[in-house]
């Protein structure tokens, strides 16, 4: 599946994917909350100069994956993360977690962070899966929905000496 940098004219179909993904969790959330949830694609292509987002494609073409980030400092808060429910199930979070990994790493990020509600299940044993463990830092709420924090340290790898 291959995943790439998104660019503005990718912001309606990740708009469309956030929408799609979050739906059947709408009662859920508060209204506010769900907004936040699933920006339009103007906010969508105003992130684009906040930090990378990140698109899994079907076939090439179709969107059916995305996440985004912004660095915090040392930082790399991960944003926006979802799967079309048709697609769910074909490791398409993880290949997406792994390229913010990946980015975070060759940015120098420390950790990485990340806000989810405590009703994504689903995402939440990925991102347990991944290395992600529950903090105690806020937010804890986003417009009346709550969320729980999740953080996952960046240890700095050991240099390899390539003999050469």
């Amino acid at each position: 599946m291959p995943i790439r940098r998104a660019v503005a004219a990718d912001a309606p179909a990740i708009a469309g994917v956030l929408a799609a993904a979050f739906a059947e969790y709408e009662p859920l959330y508060t209204p506010d909350g769900l907004a936040a949830t699933t920006p339009s694609a103007a906010v969508i292509r105003a992130r684009l100069d906040e930090g990378p987002i990140w698109v899994a494609l079907h076939h090439e073409d179709a969107i059916i994956g995305t996440v985004g980030t912004v660095r915090r400092g040392a930082v790399l808060y991960v944003r926006s993360m979802a799967v079309l429910p048709a697609a769910r199930g074909h490791r398409i979070g993880e290949g997406l977690l792994r390229e913010v990994e990946a980015f975070a790493r060759a940015d120098g990020a420390t950790s990485l962070l990340l806000s989810t509600t405590p009703f994504l299940a689903r995402a939440i044993h990925l991102y347990e899966q991944f290395g992600f463990r529950a903090s105690e830092a806020g937010p804890h709420d986003l417009h009346g929905t709550p969320l729980l924090t999740m953080i996952k340290p960046l240890p700095v790898l050991p240099a390899t000496n390539i003999p050469g």
